[in-house]
């Protein structure tokens, strides 16, 4: 019993330095989680040093052109003698220029058979839109469109190529998808850069040449000027006439079926011709362009019978040109070409305008007598 008496000693040693070691390691490791004491708050984590919660910055860009009495466009207005107001709360214009940013295009072209003697006019104004459109800092995309919608040639600066592209087109179907192929021209469009700053914006423009008619899109109007409104896409229509198409067209052999495409199902009043312009299914007296594509954007849900090209491009600050009677497409490309280089675009970031919901865009020049287009403004909606 003697000899253990040292042994029990020296365990009992051994146990008590042991304890002593563990308990250093554990007042040296990092704090685990620990259960919340009733009545305690839980410590949220601390949060890197610099980091923030980024709101996104909204751009708002419109076109603006201004006329004289006489219609004559004006090149020297100053950028004090603009307004902008969003929802009538005045803005702060960050961004102004007149016709220097550089562009980018996508042409729309409709190859429906239905055009079908219209082709190789469409097919010579390659070089209009690379010369009169694009300018020397432009790029443009080449899409087609009838029963299908193709892609003919992506984002280019290369005149020859989207000369090429265009000359080649070639007659499709008897569809006409328009407002399908439209929502694709604006996805493409929306990804093109834009600065938040307004800084080197590149303006993103959407040229239709087309009938107003569509078949077959899954896509809405007010959907598709809503989504061009948002990523401010301008939108520019050359109106075909299948009217006009009829009159271009070989003779026909045999005699036309009832009603087809260009002619009028009802006979005209006495003594007069039926025409686009005359009748009354197609003129439908004086339209607030405005104010139909304002409302469209707000009801989505609803169709635009007639006059769609026309409403797209009131829209979004753009402009509409007829081909029927003495107008051609290459007259109508020129004019919108002369119109985009001649152009003002002002850019801010909306405040104190209300979040979601509807905007109205109001721009205005402290001079008399003087006509101001833009467009009319857009949709915001709302996450939920």
């Amino acid at each position: 019993m003697r000899n253990l008496k040292p042994a029990v000693a020296s365990l009992l040693a051994a146990i008590t330095l042991l304890f002593t070691m563990t308990n250093r390691v554990f007042a040296q490791a990092p704090a685990g989680p620990l259960p919340p004491r009733p009545g305690v708050a839980i410590q949220e984590p601390p949060k890197e040093s610099g980091a923030a919660i980024k709101k996104e910055v909204r751009l708002v860009t419109t076109p603006v052109t201004v006329r004289d009495a006489s219609g004559q466009m004006l090149h020297n207005v100053a950028q004090e003698e603009f307004r902008i107001f969003d929802n009538g709360t005045e803005q702060r214009i960050t961004h102004f220029d007149l016709g220097g940013d550089p562009l980018s295009v996508v042409i729309l072209l409709e190859t429906s058979s239905r055009i079908e003697p219209m082709i190789p006019e469409l097919r010579k104004t390659g070089i209009l839109f690379t010369q009169q459109v694009m300018g020397p800092s432009g790029e443009a995309a080449v899409v087609t469109f009838n029963d299908t919608i193709e892609k003919r040639l992506e984002f280019s600066s290369d005149a020859a190529a989207i000369e090429k592209t265009i000359a080649e087109i070639k007659q499709g179907t008897s569809g006409t998808k328009l407002y399908d192929a439209m929502a694709a021209g604006v996805e493409m469009l929306t990804s093109r850069p834009e600065a938040p700053s307004g800084a080197g914006t590149r303006r993103r423009v959407l040229i239709v040449v087309s009938e107003a008619a569509d078949k077959g899109s899954a896509a809405a109007l007010g959907e598709v000027l809503r989504q061009a409104q948002l990523a401010n896409v301008t939108i520019y229509s050359v109106g075909l006439s299948t009217t006009r198409a009829e009159l271009q067209a070989e003779p026909r052999t045999t005699a036309p079926t009832i009603a087809p495409p260009g002619t009028y199902p009802l006979p005209p009043r006495p003594g007069t011709v039926p025409t686009p312009t005359s009748d009354p299914q197609y003129n439908g007296g004086n339209i607030d362009l405005l104010a139909l594509a304002a409302w469209i954007v707000q009801h989505i849900q609803h169709e635009v019978k007639d006059h769609a090209l026309e409403v797209a491009a009131a829209g979004t600050g753009g402009m509409h040109v007829r081909t029927f009677r003495d107008a051609s497409i290459e007259k109508a490309i020129d004019e919108i070409g002369g119109e985009l280089h001649a152009q003002y675009a002002l850019s801010y970031t909306p405040t104190g305008s209300g979040e979601f919901g509807y905007h109205e865009i109001e721009v205005r020049v402290r001079r008399p007598n003087l006509s101001v287009r833009s467009r009319p403004g857009y949709y915001l909606a709302s996450p939920e």
